[in-house]
């Protein structure tokens, strides 16, 4: 299996790479935003927990979301494995993810990918998308940069947990779309020599 950790401030065109590479290797891509979507819209038992948390203004807790993900891994599929989106961004949670991996579905998390974009790009980026997105966190410089600070100071100790196991991958995320989806594949690839096609 291949279970990828996919990092990337926002603007880095993480969403993009994703689907690429979904339909590359034939992944599963689990977000964390997608699942509290899912289990609020369809008013699970999770659903409830996480909007009694959320209707609050507060964080969902960890177990809630941790639960979600335990719930979607064990679902039938015939990828050849995951992607990991929005999650882990706390050290807890990396340790969190490895045992669910471990646990249900006898693997481990090959590679933590990390799509590198500079500050000033990302900032570009998100307010040329702004102007179409409708999304007002889009359209204020001050709010963008914040959103990028944040993300680099939540996801940091995550990025060295992986670093210390020899699995953190930095790409450059600037450049045409499918240059940057190559030298991501490339990475997979190195991790195990393919058995036929994919």
């Amino acid at each position: 299996m291949i279970n990828i950790v996919l990092f990337g401030p926002p603007g880095s065109g993480k969403g993009t790479q994703a689907q690429n590479l979904i339909t590359k290797f034939n992944l599963k891509q689990i977000s964390t935003g997608d699942l509290f979507r899912f289990n609020i819209k369809n008013d699970t038992e999770l659903g409830k927990q996480a909007k009694s948390y959320i209707d609050k203004g507060e964080l969902v807790p960890d177990k809630v979301t941790i639960d979600m993900l335990i719930d979607e891994v064990k679902k039938p599929t015939d990828a050849a494995g995951f992607i990991f989106d929005g999650f882990p961004r706390t050290a807890e949670q990396t340790e969190a993810l490895e045992t669910i991996v471990k646990e249900h579905l006898n693997s481990e998390i090959s590679i933590c990918l990390a799509l590198i974009v500079e500050d000033e790009i990302l900032v570009e980026r998100l307010l040329k998308r702004g102007e179409t997105s409708g999304r007002t966190d889009d359209s204020n410089v001050e709010i963008i940069r914040n959103r990028i600070k944040e993300y680099y100071a939540k996801t940091a100790e995550v990025a060295e947990l992986y670093k210390r196991q020899g699995k953190y991958v930095e790409v450059n995320g600037v450049g045409e779309i499918n240059e940057i989806s190559e030298k991501l594949y490339a990475e997979i690839e190195k991790l195990a020599p393919p058995k036929g096609k994919y």
